[in-house]
């Protein structure tokens, strides 16, 4: 009597021994077998991708810098049915971990061999470059144990000697150099004029300007808007009646010569107001006045 054994397509199915003392060995993938009872074996090999991380602390490279590399790397078993031989003799038996940690060792050695052959400049720079050569390495060891490397990736390089910080130092301050450069070189262009139009715009507003408003500065420019909007808004009324009397001309007082040898003072003579007496008659008025006394101004 036995009993019918099913495998899926991720796992190695292994039916050894037999009847009648049969040394034969029946591997299957992804499909069925029969065992007879109490004279043969069935095991099982797990045929997943392996993930592994291997990591190298403080191997020196070619210029004598310790540096620490952290991989990964994917591994799988080979189903060629030549390899797929070797894998079930080496590996039948063990579990997932145990067959990652043999391929894990494997691969750590070659990687602290290879970092001993490269500079620091060619680890970091191209590390597309050094994860390939790695994997070229590798892959003929783990291959006879009839295990694939699928792929080998480089996830961190540093060091603890600040040696890959100083080799960006200089970039970045060149970097920083450009930045502060464009940045002032658009401030100047902003404070320049946008267009020559805006130019004649403003030449023209500083033109009908007032005198006392004229003035280059953003700030004397908008004062004069300012008081433009003002007297727009206000509504003209008539003149009152003290803007319509005429205006008493001051006499300035004579001046007598200067004397002989001495400069004259560049400062004037005050104006003094003379007051008219009342008994001496008042002068005719003008024409001006005659108007503004027909309009209702007097």
């Amino acid at each position: 009597m036995g009993n019918c054994q099913t495998v899926g397509p991720s796992e190695a199915l292994v039916v050894s021994g037999g009847c009648c003392g049969a040394a034969s060995r029946k591997t299957v993938i992804g499909g069925w077998a029969w065992a007879w009872w109490l004279v043969t074996d069935v095991q099982r090999l797990s045929l997943n991708v392996l993930t592994l991380n291997p990591r190298c602390e403080h191997v020196e490279t070619k210029q004598g810098v310790p540096l620490t590399v952290t991989g990964v790397a994917q591994i799988k078993v080979m189903t060629e049915p030549e390899l797929l031989q070797t894998a079930l003799e080496q590996f039948l038996g063990k579990t997932a971990d145990q067959i990652g940690e043999v391929v894990l060792q494997t691969l750590e050695g070659h990687l602290r061999a290879i970092l001993g052959t490269l500079t620091v400049e060619q680890i970091y720079q191209d590390r597309d470059e050094f994860a390939k050569l790695v994997r070229e390495v590798a892959a003929p060891d783990v291959g006879r144990m009839g295990i694939e490397v699928l792929s080998f990736t480089i996830k961190d390089i540093f060091d603890q000697v600040d040696y890959l910080a100083s080799l960006g130092r200089a970039q970045t301050a060149n970097v920083k150099r450009d930045a502060d450069i464009g940045v002032a070189e658009a401030e100047r262009d902003a404070r320049k004029p946008s267009s020559p139009t805006s130019c004649r715009r403003r030449a023209r507003s500083r033109r009908s300007a007032p005198k006392r408003f004229r003035s280059t500065s953003s700030r004397g420019r908008s004062r004069f808007r300012s008081s433009r909007r003002r007297s727009k808004g206000r509504r003209r009324t008539s003149p009152r009646p003290s803007d319509c009397r005429p205006r008493q001309r001051a006499t300035a007082s004579r001046r007598s010569p200067p004397e002989r040898g001495h400069r004259r003072s560049r400062l004037r003579t005050p104006t003094v107001r003379r007051s008219r007496p009342s008994d001496r008659p008042r002068p005719a008025p003008s024409r001006r006045w005659a108007r503004q006394r027909q309009r209702g101004c007097v």
